[in-house]
């Protein structure tokens, strides 16, 4: 037995060793963007969402070209001489020029400035009123909830495209019409998504501590509730913005979206679409470019879920 015990050696403690902190500590925000930036698509998506912002900020100013100034003398000289390679891709116009003339480099970027202005802010708008509705429907309950969503399954058994159209109407067309008639109509779903986080968490121990001690409604959404959802609102917004920006590419191919001498991806996709078969570079880009945005935020969506999940915390 005394030999058996000899085989083995006693290590043991190092205090200083054992002391030691194996993990910095993190707050939640901190760990997020840590997990976040570790998910290495969504770093990519969001590295290349920056860029094409950067570019629609800086192209327009720094090009020599006007993007909403018709170029008269270069449609008349490409007429005389018949070269209409003109209106092609080339050095000096490098997405080519449309049917009057304009720099479509410089239209590009401006319908990508104007695109994601129109999907953040409608996002951005959308989202308050549906946080604000949900809230107010969660926590009181009772006939509040239910009158509350009677009123949104009414809006939703509606298409939004006649709210839209209505709004424009009564508005006029242009950038501010179709932030206001889009944020108007997309609210629902966040105001749903919400109701339901609200509602479980308003039984909450810390929820009901809050009452108990005299806590006004007001305090408790604002501080105890919507902090515990955002989350979902984070997640919800970053898919509200590709949604955003498809509706007003829609809406600016009906004609019915931003207007010229203003553009929009939707706006040019739309133009392109009469030239496709001569000039199909003026449809093509545009749509890679509205495509590659879209699935950018959708990736970006998915990587903010996974890293907002304690679920899946390492």
């Amino acid at each position: 037995m005394q030999k058996e015990l000899n085989l083995y050696e006693q290590v043991g403690i190092d205090i200083t060793e054992s002391e030691k902190i194996a993990r910095p500590s993190l707050t939640f925000f901190q760990d997020v963007v840590r997990r976040f930036f570790h998910n290495k698509v969504a770093f990519i998506m969001f590295v290349l969402l920056i860029v094409l912002f950067l570019f629609s900020i800086f192209a327009p100013i720094f090009s020599s070209w006007d993007y909403g100034q018709e170029n008269a003398a270069l449609i008349l000289e490409a007429k005389k001489t018949g070269n209409m390679a003109l209106l092609a891709p080339s050095k000096t116009h490098w997405f080519g020029v449309d049917n009057l003339g304009r720099d479509l480099w410089v239209r590009t970027w401006m319908g990508v400035r104007y695109s994601l202005l129109v999907g953040v802010v409608t996002a951005l708008i959308s989202g308050s009123i549906g946080i604000i509705i949900g809230c107010i429907a969660g926590y009181f309950g009772g006939k509040v909830d239910m009158v509350i969503m009677r009123i949104i399954d009414v809006l939703n058994a509606v298409p939004y495209l006649i709210f839209v159209i209505i709004i424009m109407i009564v508005l006029g067309k242009g950038v501010i019409s179709i932030i206001v008639a889009l944020a108007v109509t997309s609210w629902l779903g966040m105001a749903r998504l919400v109701r339901g986080q609200i509602l479980q968490l308003k039984n909450e121990d810390y929820v009901l501590a809050a009452k108990a001690l005299g806590t006004p409604p007001i305090k408790i959404i604002l501080k105890h509730l919507i902090p515990n959802t955002m989350a979902i609102i984070i997640v919800h917004l970053s898919m509200a913005i590709p949604s955003a920006i498809f509706s007003e590419a829609f809406l600016s191919f009906l004609g019915i979206g931003i207007q010229a001498p203003q553009t929009s991806l939707g706006q040019l996709i739309s133009n392109g679409v009469s030239n496709m078969m001569t000039y199909p570079y003026q449809l093509i880009i545009p749509a890679i470019i509205i495509s590659v945005i879209i699935l950018a935020l959708q990736l970006i969506g998915d990587g903010l879920r996974d890293a907002l999940d304690p679920k899946l915390r390492k």
